[in-house]
């Protein structure tokens, strides 16, 4: 490091602790203002940096006084230098962190302590680097000095893994593995056992007290029951059960589905406990045996635990092979022990498109050990029943939502040791069962919800085989009906280029989806049913509702497509984009994955492109000349952070790159202070024009009178094109 750069560097970080210090005085009455929480939001992304440099620091500067080292100029000047980028890098992190505590959602002890561990670590660093050189600074000084700093950057390191994962992530395995006795079912209270491990794995990490996201805590049962800045969890009007299953039941796409998108998500286990126990109008002080026997989250909740005179099962069979299981265990099948030291294997397969019966075949070498099967989601035929029962000592088997029929299930009778089978979401039906159930004579639980059978037939079954328990799950019977959750596409991507099907779809039988092409809000007479025909050919904007008789209708759902006809030979961009949102370059806007909210953060900053201080200015060739007549930007608009719409775009072209000429200007409409989020095309449409080569060129506006930042440019983002 040269000395004027060294000295620009100290200078630097004096004024960073100069500025540190006044943030830390006058931190009750500063406000930031909306155009800065991005750089706040940095603060995870940046502090691995000081940690590492800092670390290395410390380590040498333990060393430093070593008769080999203290007469080393390589390694006096190397360890100046890096202790001083480390220290400055913490000031930026300190600063980010700052910013951050400001905005809603952070709050607590373990904040305090993270912070003033954050700011302890950086003043002493500080002080290290300007006493280095003094005559009194000498080994023991040096070498507690660097222990000391290595043991604030562990503690505030330990305080910000607590507020961004939760507490107790790191010991919460060792933990785990040392609960060894599960819940007897005569001792299991509904919320304690069933609902809140479910929290404390999916939801606590982002709604604790120290992590208030949304202003909502569920680490404890009053704030529970108090809610969030949205409102409270649950409603007594048995129309909607509350902001909890309205959540839950979003598409994951939705900005407001819980958990939010790049988070471990619920399983459909899960999804169902939550949902009838927001149904049931919780209660915390419930035991799981205080449900009527009929009640299907007690049903559910009772597999989760032993029985109240449980006896550790034993096997009479020996233990495969490990080199086999080994050997089987590949990226679509996992095969397990059930327990520590126990020879009986769980096994589960996934992915549709690798399964085929070839698949369990291939496990005949453990078919003895194998005690748990899980083929959930698989397209498994009723011809594979025979295959399956082969698996002589198997006690639960899970066939939800496969192809199977039922009719066939007098193939699994062999399975003397059978207790557990899972049918929902299939197609059996009350006669095929009615007629092979008498030959399972092991059978204790069954799972029909979601199938062809009645209420009614379901009782049936009940009281003709009083040693099996029927979990049937919500059955639509027309009473206390609920609301509906929104369609969903089940297209596999909203982009095309000339024509696409459209496909949408419902969890739940017997809804009726009714939807518009106009922008108007569908309603449930005048508006066109869907019935799979509909083939868009053009940029369309879908509106969908969801209504089935007995329930309320669903909120709005909004579905964009994207017709992109044409897709250039190549792309470059002329101009630089903003250094934070630099996607791929100019192949990003071209390759059909759509970005979403939040642009700053990891999961989906590399969709955005971005500039601010220059025009985003994009050159594309096509080796053969296309016609064209239009040409769209997906833009993302958010005034409060000072994204905003293109001033103007224009789409030049011609045959040649040097031989241009306009074909087309649009001034995008701007926002109005306090407008709504939103993601939005700029359509620049013009006389049809044969081209080998357009130029886009995006021009940022200045920011309003009203906003935050007025008289600065905004900040485009653009995440995709489509040329037509």
């Amino acid at each position: 490091m040269t000395k004027k750069v060294e000295s620009l560097a100290e200078q630097a970080l004096f004024a960073f602790a100069i500025f540190i210090l006044f943030l830390l005085v006058f931190e009750s009455k500063i406000v930031v203002p909306t155009w800065v929480q991005p750089l706040g939001r940095m603060h995870p992304l940046i502090l691995h940096f000081p940690i590492v440099i800092l670390l290395l620091a410390m380590a040498m500067e333990l060393f430093r006084f070593n008769p080999s080292y203290a007469a080393n100029a390589f390694y006096r000047g190397f360890l100046a230098n890096l202790l001083l980028v480390g220290t400055l890098s913490a000031a930026i992190t300190v600063v980010m962190g700052l910013f951050l505590s400001k905005e809603d959602g952070y709050s607590g002890d373990v904040l305090q302590w993270h912070k003033w561990t954050g700011i302890g670590l950086f003043y002493l660093s500080c002080l290290i680097y300007w006493s280095r050189n003094q005559q009194w600074y000498k080994a023991p000084v040096a070498r507690s000095g660097a222990v000391l700093a290595v043991l604030f950057l562990i503690v505030a390191g330990h305080y910000g893994a607590v507020i961004t994962h939760g507490d107790n992530f790191i010991t919460g395995p060792i933990i785990k593995q040392g609960k060894v006795e599960p819940v007897a079912i005569d001792q299991a209270l509904v919320f304690n056992d069933v609902i809140k491990p479910i929290f404390e794995q999916k939801c606590v990490s982002c709604h604790n007290p120290e992590k208030l996201k949304g202003q909502l805590n569920l680490a404890d049962v009053e704030a529970i029951l108090k809610g969030g800045k949205s409102g409270k969890l649950f409603r007594a009007d048995s129309a909607n059960p509350g902001l909890m299953f309205e959540r839950i039941h979003l598409p994951l796409e939705d900005k407001k589905h819980m958990p939010p998108t790049g988070k471990t998500q619920l399983t459909t286990d899960e999804i169902t406990i939550l949902t009838l126990w927001a149904k049931s109008r919780p209660d915390f002080n419930k035991k799981v045996l205080d449900l009527p026997p009929s009640d299907s989250l007690r049903r559910i909740a009772a597999s989760l635990f032993k029985p109240a005179d449980h006896v550790e099962e034993e096997f009479d069979f020996a233990a495969a092979d490990e080199e086999t299981v080994q050997k089987l265990n590949n990226d679509y099948r996992t095969i397990a022990p059930l327990a520590k030291d126990s020879p009986a294997l769980a096994v589960n397969l996934y992915n549709q498109s690798t399964y085929s019966v070839d698949k369990l075949q291939e496990l005949s070498e453990i078919k003895k050990q194998v005690v748990s099967l899980n083929l959930n989601k698989l397209p498994v035929k009723d011809a594979d029943l025979k295959t399956i029962g082969q698996f002589e000592n198997l006690q639960k088997l899970d066939l939800n939502f496969t192809d199977i029929t039922g009719k066939d299930l007098k193939e699994l009778a062999a399975l003397k040791q059978l207790k557990s089978l899972t049918l929902s979401g299939t197609k059996v039906t009350y006669a095929d069962l009615q007629k092979q159930l008498n030959d399972f004579k092991s059978l204790r639980t069954m799972s029909l919800w979601e199938t062809r059978l009645t209420g009614a037939e379901i009782q049936q079954l009940q009281k003709a085989h009083k040693n099996i328990t029927f979990i049937a799950g919500f059955k639509d019977d027309g009473k206390n009906p609920l609301t509906l959750n929104p369609p969903e596409v089940k297209n596999p991507s909203v982009v095309f280029a000339q024509s696409m099907p459209l496909l949408l779809r419902h969890p739940i039988k017997g809804v009726q989806i009714r939807y518009t092409t106009d922008g108007t809000e569908p309603d449930s007479v005048h508006s066109p049913v869907f019935d799979n025909k509909t083939v868009l050919t053009d940029m369309t904007t879908i509106k969908a509702k969801a209504y089935k008789d007995g329930w309320y209708g669903s909120s709005l759902a909004t579905f964009n497509f994207y017709k992109c006809a044409y897709t250039p030979d190549s792309v470059n961009l002329l101009l630089p984009l903003n250094r934070v949102h630099q996607a791929e370059g100019a192949k990003s806007l071209f390759d059909h994955k759509l970005g979403t909210f939040n642009a700053n953060s990891p999961a989906w900053a590399n969709n955005w492109t971005g500039v601010r201080n220059n025009d985003m200015v994009l050159m594309a060739e096509f080796k053969k000349p296309v016609n064209v007549s239009s040409v769209a930007l997906r833009i993302m608009v958010e005034e409060a952070t000072g994204i905003f719409p293109p001033g103007s775009v224009e789409i030049w072209g011609g045959d040649s790159r040097d031989q241009l000429k306009l074909l087309a200007t649009t001034k995008p409409p701007m926002p109005v202070k306090g407008e709504e989020h939103s993601l939005k095309n700029v359509t620049c449409t013009f006389k049809p024009q044969t081209v080998a080569y357009l130029k886009i060129v995006a021009k940022p506006c200045t920011l309003p009178e009203w906003h935050g930042g007025k008289g600065k440019p905004g900040l485009v983002l653009v995440d995709e094109m489509f040329i037509n």
